[in-house]
């Protein structure tokens, strides 16, 4: 299926969102902050990235703001999964360039039906 990079500081968040990706087929790479989601992001190119917000470093919003403004990685999907899930956080989160905006936590049905919207495009 599709290689994502799931960005998030908490190693219970991770794993619980890598366990739901791969039963669905699909390949997984970590990011523990916002620095390595970038860097990950350039060097990897994932076919989508799963953000947290709340990170070291770089938080999910600066991350975003700078894959989706650069040339060789703005093609690959962001869906932001965050507990920040305030309208105004998600309205500021789409601002930055993601594509989708989930609340933690989330239910495997919706994830997986966003992911699945996202690559099929």
């Amino acid at each position: 299926m599709a290689r994502i990079l799931i960005a998030d500081d908490s190693p219970t968040e991770v794993y619980v969102l890598q366990k739901l990706l791969e039963k669905h087929g699909h390949q997984i790479l970590v990011a523990e902050d916002g620095e390595q989601a970038v860097s990950i992001t350039q060097t990897e190119q994932p076919d989508l990235v799963l953000m947290d917000v709340v990170m070291p470093n770089l938080n999910g919003f600066q991350a975003t703001r700078i894959l989706s403004r650069d040339d060789d990685t703005r093609h690959i999907p962001i869906i932001i999964v965050s507990s920040k899930n305030q309208e105004t956080d998600k309205m500021w989160g789409l601002r930055q360039g993601a594509k989708g905006y989930l609340g933690k936590p989330v239910s495997e049905d919706e994830i997986i039906e966003q992911i699945q919207s996202l690559l099929d495009k």
